[in-house]
């Protein structure tokens, strides 16, 4: 019988009479469920008309049951305290760092674990937490990503300890793997380093700073690194303006002018796709001229424009080649069209500051929201965030190429 007992989202190892659409088991079972309750609903509800049996609807894949549609939006976790950056891994796991900007928190990194649930990750002892920060601990982590070896990467920008260090930890086991601490001439004093872009088959990182604009790339078994700024590409855009609600936007008491932020990667490695927050252009530069040994002029000289972009804090490029962008002006999320012009994938009051965007594997986009303009860095007073922040998911289907 459907009852609401059996729609409930149920712990691991807890029978359910929905369909998982994740591989089992998996630590994460609530984004296991979330799509499978609306649609056996829906499809309950089609079963009546047509004289489909329950039983028949209840066995039905997430695809014969209803399909999900370009843009369709849900709630993975709603928080006490805001996502910085979130990183889906293998296995259906959710890891995400909680913001800088915000309020004191009791972790920097954390894995999400259920829909109002989270655990510091990969222990409480590694982390600052609300005390005095150590070489030894997680300090202001913002971006992270998962590869497909198995390891977590993590930028921490050190704002409490004055050191920007990437760390990378074994996901399935959370034993540190790596600790490279960046020299003070690749990561200088004031440096915001907030986001990055995983080679991990020729062993690369590509990180973005927006206080000091510049792309830098660390060998991460050399740990040799090398800093490319001063492009007229990693600036601000003073025609891109960042107004919420119709409301202009502050930064630290001047009108918010970001330099560049979302970084990602083409499959093959071999570019590195960059564009400023308050930034109307995405341009690609080939990743082995971003290593050290190349001259700034070269590096220059082959960086060229993709398309257009929103104002936007975070952006994903799939391995088929399509880009997504957040769009900070529209609560949305952009798709960059066959043309180079962002399109409307989704546009939902609920996507109030969407931060970052990350893609793994599978047809979804995971978004942190975080209304991080409401924080006390760009209001200049109070903090005006109201829980619960979120993460989300669009749907992009498997597509192809625009």
């Amino acid at each position: 019988m459907l009852t609401p007992s059996s729609l409930r989202c149920r712990p691991a190892g807890v029978y359910s009479p929905l369909p998982r659409p994740f591989p089992s088991p998996s630590p994460f079972p609530y984004i296991r469920c979330i799509s499978r309750w609306r649609q056996t609903l829906r499809s309950a509800a089609l079963s009546v008309a047509f004289g489909v049996s329950l039983g028949v609807v209840l066995g039905l894949s997430a695809t014969q049951a209803m399909a999900q549609q370009p843009g369709d939006l849900e709630v993975v976790a709603e928080l006490p305290i805001r996502p910085g950056n979130v990183a889906p891994a293998a296995g259906g796991r959710l890891f995400a760092t909680v913001h800088p900007l915000g309020a004191p928190a009791d972790a920097q990194l954390i894995e999400i674990t259920g829909l109002n649930q989270y655990r510091p990750w990969p222990s409480t002892a590694l982390q600052r937490g609300t005390g005095s920060p150590s070489d030894d601990r997680i300090d202001s982590p913002l971006g992270l990503q998962a590869d497909h070896r198995g390891r977590l990467w993590v930028i921490d920008m050190g704002l409490q300890l004055g050191k920007t260090r990437l760390w990378s930890f074994d996901i399935r086991s959370g034993k540190q793997l790596q600790r490279i601490e960046l020299p003070a001439d690749i990561a200088p004093k004031g440096s915001f380093v907030q986001d990055l872009a995983v080679d991990e088959v020729d062993g690369w990182v590509y990180l973005a700073d927006i206080a000091k604009p510049g792309l830098i790339a660390v060998n991460t078994v050399t740990g040799q690194a090398r800093r490319f700024s001063g492009h007229v590409s990693l600036q601000a855009d003073p025609h891109a303006r960042m107004e919420i609600g119709g409301k202009p936007i502050q930064f630290q008491g001047a009108p918010a002018q970001v330099g560049v932020n979302p970084i990602t990667l083409s499959a093959d490695r071999k570019t590195v796709f960059f564009g400023a927050m308050n930034g109307l252009r995405w341009y690609a530069v080939p990743a082995a001229l971003l290593r050290p040994g190349v001259s700034d002029a070269s590096t220059a000289a082959a960086i060229r424009t993709v398309g257009d972009k929103p104002v936007s804090d975070g952006a994903a490029t799939t391995a088929d080649g399509r880009h997504f962008f957040t769009n900070l002006n529209e609560s949305g999320i952009d798709q960059l069209d066959a043309r180079g012009h962002p399109q409307p994938l989704v546009r939902d009051p609920r996507l109030d500051w969407p931060d970052s965007v990350h893609h793994f594997d599978g047809d979804w986009l995971y978004i942190s929201v975080n209304q991080l303009y409401k924080t006390p860095a760009f209001t200049g007073g109070a903090d005006e965030g109201r829980p619960p922040y979120r993460v989300m998911r669009a749907w992009i289907g498997a597509g192809t190429k625009p």
